[in-house]
């Protein structure tokens, strides 16, 4: 009888926490259907804990060294005609050289052998030394392969032996991101904290920004994504994180006129770095050979354009629309021809430069043209630029 009871009792307290029963297991266990096997699934907390700890060793904090002067105070003895006594003028004199610290930012791995990424403005002194420190205290030197300062992106490469296996970072796709994603900014912040971490969303994607570094030197990047993670000072050359700890960006830029909106240059175009400097040893890029303006609204009423869209290709007397010996010449292609589209899009929205550099070397496009006021496609094959 009090077995019967006692059960009672257990199938009464089942039945009124059966809510919470179903909630526990809805939230952290999932049923795999293919298998009928249930695994685990992290809450969004506990998988970017887990990404963080995953990632961090393969984030760099890149230090700048150089030799500057060291100077000393001495007296000097001055002696007016012996009239007035001695007087000892303090003077400074240069005593040689000491190597410092002089400039940091963040870079981050991607191959076993050394390669890292880092942004073109931490490494733009051409006469200071480049180091970089892992998470676990480890410092290498290393070597500037190629930089680019109109994508503000550097590769480095260590230098000294490997002391031990490095973490690589991989990358996801730039191109598929959405507004209000979650991701993960990692970097030196004011290149004293080492592996400051900061996360937010996606705020905008494909935005055009003029970058300043400060000291009078401005550029423009194009196609960067926005996000409200914290980017400081130091952070630059990070990387920006999906929640997988894929990089989908490279941190770039903040602005200081507000708060929360940082720039990442987006990690397709890194990735495309990355694999041009392995294969040919230097920052190399499609190459279509062609001087050219983006059709505006205005830029076809003033001269009276067929269309309102496109590249249109010119020149002038020293800058010719052709380059010479490039795949345009050798397509055909003359001044005064308006590309429309590259492989089916539309030549609109997105600069003509930003959509040649999403292929491939040696890759052959087809380009819709309007020539002398008919419209026909025309095959290229793209060459390498550096």
């Amino acid at each position: 009888m009090s077995s019967i009871l006692s059960a009672a009792v257990v199938l009464s307290i089942l039945y009124i926490s059966r809510q919470h029963i179903i909630t526990f297991f809805s939230s952290n266990q999932l049923v795999d259907e293919s298998s009928g096997e249930i695994s685990n699934v992290l809450s969004d907390e506990d998988r970017i804990v887990s990404t963080i700890e995953l990632v961090n060793p393969a984030v760099v904090s890149v230090i700048a060294t150089k030799d500057v002067p060291v100077y000393e105070r001495y007296y000097e003895t001055f002696n007016p005609g012996g009239f007035l006594g001695e007087f000892r003028i303090p003077r400074v004199r240069e005593n040689g050289t000491q190597e410092r610290e002089v400039g940091g930012g963040s870079g981050f791995i991607v191959s076993y052998d050394g390669l890292i990424v880092t942004n073109h403005h931490v490494v733009a002194d051409q006469n200071a030394r480049y180091s970089v420190v892992l998470t676990d205290g480890t410092v290498y030197q290393t070597e500037v392969l190629d930089s680019d300062s109109r994508l503000d992106i550097a590769l480095l490469k260590i230098t000294e032996p490997l002391t031990k296996k490095l973490s690589v970072l991989t990358f996801g796709s730039s191109e598929e991101l959405q507004l209000g994603q979650t991701v993960i900014a990692i970097g030196n912040a004011l290149a004293e904290f080492q592996n400051s971490v900061s996360v937010g969303v996606i705020s905008g994607l494909s935005r055009s920004i003029i970058a300043s570094d400060g000291m009078g030197s401005t550029e423009q990047l194009n196609q960067v994504i926005q996000t409200d993670a914290a980017i400081n000072p130091g952070n630059s050359g990070g990387p920006l994180l999906n929640i997988s700890g894929q990089v989908i960006g490279v941190n770039v830029a903040t602005s200081r006129s507000a708060d929360n909106i940082g720039f990442a240059l987006p990690g397709t175009i890194v990735k495309q770095a990355v694999q041009a400097v392995q294969k040919y040893g230097e920052l190399a890029w499609p190459f279509l050979g062609v001087r050219y303006a983006m059709i505006t609204n205005e830029l076809s009423e003033e001269n009276q354009l067929e269309v309102d869209y496109g590249a249109l290709i010119i020149g002038s007397e020293n800058n010719p629309a052709i380059l010479p010996g490039s795949p345009a010449e050798a397509a055909g292609l003359k001044n005064g021809d308006i590309i429309l589209s590259v492989t089916g899009e539309l030549v609109q929205t997105v600069d003509l430069a930003e959509m040649l550099r999403l292929r491939s070397i040696g890759e052959t496009i087809e380009l819709e043209v309007l020539s002398d006021g008919v419209v026909k496609k025309i095959t290229v094959t793209l060459g390498k630029t550096v």
